[in-house]
């Protein structure tokens, strides 16, 4: 397997699958509201993935993977291999490169969270209409923020308005999700929620992950939780823990509801307010004195282990008939 630096290869390649380049639509929403009220007024992007498909004759489920802060890494292909090796198309979204951003570790705020949900969404699109995609078996994977991701674009609150109520994920799969943003009202329909978060994670709060989870299973829907015995933040990937300096995080900050139009709601004064961004709030955090810099990431052997096999258990379960 390569590395991800040479992902934009043509002739790239996870588990003997040549990787289709697809550029795709997406936009910019400045927050959550402006797509659920007002999705005439959003910036349209277009990004890109790589979609890697095992030889079949007969069209295939597949599974999206949505990166973290540090974009597209060998962790995520790693992963995307097991996934093609397992019979399922992978298909490996780049939220980053055209919008021109190299990593959020230092600035969650370059793009908003929103447009990270929006993502998603724009790729079940556009896997849904694939010619070698079944597009009633599609599930999500995201890891940190790609994992904030995809929990978020199972709202139907949210992804009504973009892909409409009759199309959805079979599953969501959230590896070690911030989950400081929370729809009051977390309806994810039909889908399958699953997430999984080290139990030393420092880059969030895992009470917030387990909140998250059971606020969906409180409101009818599927929703399950694996903490991780001694895991930190990114325990998927093999490499000696070891603390990213510059990250800027604020885990014991305020979770963020969001209303029935999408609106934030201000966690000190209880104000919905259609204007507010992730920005504003997080400043917000930062003057509370909840911010700070430095937090770790690493696992080992075993850890990964249990992930892989947690992985490929959920999305078996939610992808085969």
């Amino acid at each position: 397997m390569g590395h991800s630096d040479n992902f934009y290869l043509d002739n790239f390649e996870l588990g003997g699958s040549l990787g289709e380049l697809i550029n795709f639509p997406s936009a910019n929403p400045v927050n959550y509201a402006q797509v659920v009220t007002s999705r005439g007024d959003i910036e349209e992007i277009e990004i890109s993935g790589k979609l890697f498909t095992p030889n079949s004759v007969n069209v295939i489920p597949a599974v999206v993977i949505v990166p973290g802060s540090l974009g597209v890494s060998d962790n995520h292909l790693a992963h995307a291999e097991t996934i093609v090796n397992a019979g399922f198309a992978a298909f490996v979204i780049d939220p980053f490169t055209n919008r021109q951003v190299e990593s959020t570790v230092m600035n969650q705020t370059q793009y908003s969270f929103a447009a990270s949900a929006f993502d998603v969404l724009a790729a079940l699109r556009v896997l849904g209409k694939h010619s070698q995609i079944d597009a009633d078996r599609i599930s999500a994977q995201g890891h940190s923020r790609g994992g904030t991701a995809v929990l978020l674009s199972a709202m139907r609150t949210f992804a009504d308005p973009i892909v409409g109520p009759e199309r959805s994920f079979r599953g969501v799969y959230a590896v070690y999700p911030w989950c400081g943003h929370q729809f009051s009202v977390p309806n994810t329909g039909e889908t399958k929620i699953r997430a999984i978060v080290g139990e030393r994670d420092d880059w969030l709060s895992v009470q917030q992950v387990q909140a998250q989870i059971q606020a969906i299973k409180l409101s009818g829907c599927s929703a399950s939780i694996q903490i991780v015995k001694g895991a930190s933040h990114s325990f998927d990937r093999e490499e000696a823990l070891h603390e990213i300096p510059e990250a800027s995080v604020t885990p014991q900050a305020p979770t963020v509801y969001l209303g029935p139009s999408g609106e934030m709601i201000h966690p000190v004064t209880g104000t919905a307010d259609i204007s507010l961004t992730d920005k504003i709030l997080f400043i917000a955090a930062v003057e509370a004195g909840f911010g700070r810099r430095g937090a770790h990431i690493g696992g080992t052997v075993e850890q990964n282990l249990i992930f892989q096999s947690d992985m490929l258990s959920f999305h078996q379960s939610v992808l085969m008939k």
